[in-house]
């Protein structure tokens, strides 16, 4: 009996039916990228109210490829944690309302560490413990040590901007569309990435596993427009592809130089990759060779597992084997930084009982 997995951290509106064996029965998600477009972010009102809209259509589309009936449902969950409130809300007020019309158990499960067991999905038993963790998205830059599925331990993140929302901010300085970081990519391949020596904050420093992109992302608005300058200058395509080329080489120097460090620090084999700036190519070529340098196990998921999905909610049949179900109070943590909760996030837990059986 399969489970159903919600997913409206964000902007993304995703549901999956995903079987005890973690065998993906489908996988659908509604994106909202032609309604942020228009602001080249997020809006979350405007993500609100597209859940909303689309949630329930998603769930059907869900249930229907994966040819069950919802009768069929084992337990229904759904990410509570990080995210934006309003989006969080909508995905559990869904799965509260499926899961008791139905009397199957709920599950609250945390978006972060969802990106990391998408590896799980992707890779099966080589995902081994313990594990370095990385997180890289629109709103997360996170590295940790993974000691299992649910036992996340924060080594260091971004002390301002997502690497994620950098590449954003970088392609609207540009005049590129939204999302930026596959318009920053594609850009970037006509481009020379050593034409501008970007800064990369805190990537030399050992001492600490933070990393800062704000003063990467000033660096690129001060070639666009210079300090003294009243308006932005006449960039040529060329002028342009080479400082999406040198804007992403630098984004990616500073994450692998922290992911470098994490591996010496904790002396793990194997590393985990999550988010959707994973699915960038540079990043993903400088990571598998990392992996090789360091004789690593690196496992970074295929493309549809790495942007926001439900499918990665396969971590809550680990909730369920350890008897981790919610009652009825659940509610969302929503924020961008997992450390800021992570004491929530440990009561939020000890609050959670065993699973009762179906009525």
């Amino acid at each position: 009996m399969p489970l159903l997995a919600l997913e409206t951290t964000c902007d993304e509106t995703a549901a999956a039916v995903i079987g005890p064996s973690r065998d993906v029965l489908s996988s659908v998600v509604a994106s909202q990228d032609a309604l942020h477009a228009r602001w080249r972010g997020v809006v979350p009102e405007i993500a609100s109210r597209a859940h909303v809209e689309r949630i329930i259509p998603v769930i059907d589309e869900a249930i229907s490829a994966a040819a069950i009936n919802r009768q069929d449902l084992k337990a229904v969950a759904v990410a509570v944690r990080p995210g934006l409130v309003g989006s969080l809300l909508v995905g559990l007020a869904a799965a509260k309302a499926i899961a008791g019309v139905l009397q199957v158990p709920l599950v609250g499960y945390d978006h972060i560490a969802a990106h990391l067991y998408a590896c799980r999905l992707a890779f099966g038993d080589q995902l081994t413990y313990p594990a370095v963790g990385l997180v890289a998205s629109g709103g997360h830059t996170s590295l940790f040590q993974l000691n299992g599925p649910l036992d996340l331990v924060r080594l260091g993140g971004t002390i301002d901007d997502a690497v994620g929302e950098a590449f954003d901010k970088a392609a609207s300085l540009l005049g590129l569309g939204y999302p930026g970081g596959p318009e920053i990519e594609r850009l970037a391949t006509t481009g020379n990435p050593r034409a501008h020596r970007f800064p990369r904050p805190l990537a030399n420093d050992r001492s600490r596993l933070d990393l800062s992109f704000s003063g990467l992302k000033t660096a690129v608005r001060y070639q666009v427009r210079p300090p003294a300058a009243a308006t932005d200058r006449t960039l040529s395509e060329q002028e342009r592809a080479d400082l999406a080329a040198s804007f992403q080489q630098a984004a990616v120097d500073s994450v692998i130089a922290k992911v470098d460090l994490a591996l010496t620090r904790t002396r793990c084999r194997t590393v985990a990759v999550g988010g959707g700036v994973t699915a960038n190519t540079a990043l993903r070529t400088a990571l598998e060779t990392l992996g090789r340098k360091r004789r690593v196990t690196m496992l970074i998921p295929p493309f549809e597992y790495c942007t926001d999905n439900a499918a990665m909610g396969a971590i809550a049949w680990e909730h369920l084997e350890q008897g981790l179900t919610a009652d009825p109070t659940l509610d969302v943590l929503p924020g961008t930084d997992r450390g800021r909760h992570a004491k929530a996030l440990r009561r939020h837990d000890a609050s959670q009982r065993a699973p009762q059986p179906r009525r």
